[in-house]
């Protein structure tokens, strides 16, 4: 292995190996350094599957990104073979006034995405699975779907390994980074390397990293469960679509039974915020499924039946819960990546090019004025 490239990046969960892929497409020379393996259980990209939607209620500005981001994540099923995407329809469950359901029509209205808009009673005629209150209301998207993320990892990895200008150096943690006008060198456990531009996308320990930018980030744990209903045919997925629903009690997302782990359900976010990594706990407790049962005995209770697999992950959370993406303050041949707060994956591809565009010109036709670092020093 040669000591210097054009790129390093530094991790290379989902955003990392993305980035690292789309530098290989453009015959740049990069090396991946990942502290532990790519594919591995204790960051932020496993459990399986992620949700990809269209009619992002988180903020209008998603929207052209998660569209960019389908046709990427098709044209790396057509490169690679690998089959990462699955179409389906979303259904978002919540009061009309709530933050989902005005946020998703807002989106609908901005990017002219159709949806359809169900009562609770329509709700539960049309999905039988679930318990919905009366007053609550659901929103239906079909362009929405999910996302294997072990194959997605697979995907990006083999095809980024397929380039004779790319490499990774698994089990490489990061002692230290040092940048100047010449060129950046990261020292590793193993070696030191050098490059002319660094990319950083350490995930839940990028406020370690990017100690001296001060990046306000927290660490949230989160569970995901898998239960085993009695009657599986209502929550295969010609029956129960992808869901969203805010309650009282928190927001909580599900996938179909779509393998013999059975129904996906997490709660999304409502854990304590924690300062790092090294303050998560990745041993599961009981008191881990206690919230998420108590969802599905209210809403969907065929499904509060023997659960079946259970692993934990973090979130790695900005202040407004939207994304970090910037060039270094200090260095403009550094760039950074992070804060993906829970709903980042998805995005992983468009967030791959766009760090790709940022180490090759500068600069990206992306819009990406929401994400950046500045707006937390206003």
């Amino acid at each position: 292995m040669s000591d210097t490239f054009d790129v390093i990046i530094l991790g290379l969960g989902g955003m990392g190996l993305a980035a690292l892929d789309q530098l290989a497409l453009r015959d740049v020379n990069v090396l991946g350094l990942e502290q532990f393996h790519p594919g591995h259980e204790q960051g932020s990209s496993h459990g399986l599957t992620r949700i990809i939607r269209e009619a992002y209620y988180e903020h209008p500005a998603y929207v052209p990104l998660v569209r960019r981001a389908f046709h990427l994540w098709y044209a790396l099923e057509e490169r690679t073979g690998n089959h990462v995407l699955n179409s389906a329809p979303c259904l978002t469950i919540g009061s009309p006034e709530g933050a989902m359901i005005r946020g998703i029509q807002t989106a609908a209205r901005e990017h002219a995405i159709p949806i359809e808009t169900l009562s609770a009673t329509e709700i539960s005629s049309r999905f039988p699975a679930f318990r919905v209150p009366a007053e609550h209301v659901g929103v239906l998207e079909r362009n929405a779907g999910y996302l294997f993320v072990d194959e997605c990892q697979k995907a990006h990895r083999g095809s980024a390994l397929a380039a004779d200008c790319s490499e990774i150096e698994e089990y490489a943690k990061v002692i230290s980074w040092n940048a100047t006008s010449n060129g950046v060198v990261v020292q590793t456990t193993r070696e030191k390397y050098r490059a002319k531009k660094l990319i950083i996308t350490a995930g839940a320990w990028s406020k370690k990293v990017l100690q001296k930018v001060g990046v306000p980030l927290t660490v949230m744990r989160q569970t995901m469960h898998w239960f085993h209903p009695d009657r599986i045919e209502n929550f295969l997925r010609d029956r129960l679509p992808i869901f969203l629903m805010e309650t009282p009690e928190g927001d909580f997302y599900g996938i179909p039974a779509i393998n013999p782990l059975g129904l996906k359900v997490a709660r999304h976010y409502g854990a304590p915020e924690l300062d790092g990594p090294d303050q998560v706990n990745w041993n599961m407790t009981p008191e881990d499924e206690k919230p998420v049962r108590a969802f599905l005995e209210k809403h969907l209770p065929e499904a509060a039946g023997r659960s079946g697999y259970s692993r934990p992950c973090m979130y790695t959370l900005t202040p407004d819960r939207h994304f970090i993406i910037d060039t270094h303050p200090e260095h403009d041949n550094v760039f950074f990546a992070c804060g993906f707060s829970g709903h980042g994956y998805k995005f992983a591809t468009v967030i791959g090019e766009i760090l790709a565009d940022l180490a090759t010109t500068g600069t990206t036709s992306h819009d990406i004025s929401l994400f950046r670092l500045n707006r937390f020093s206003c």
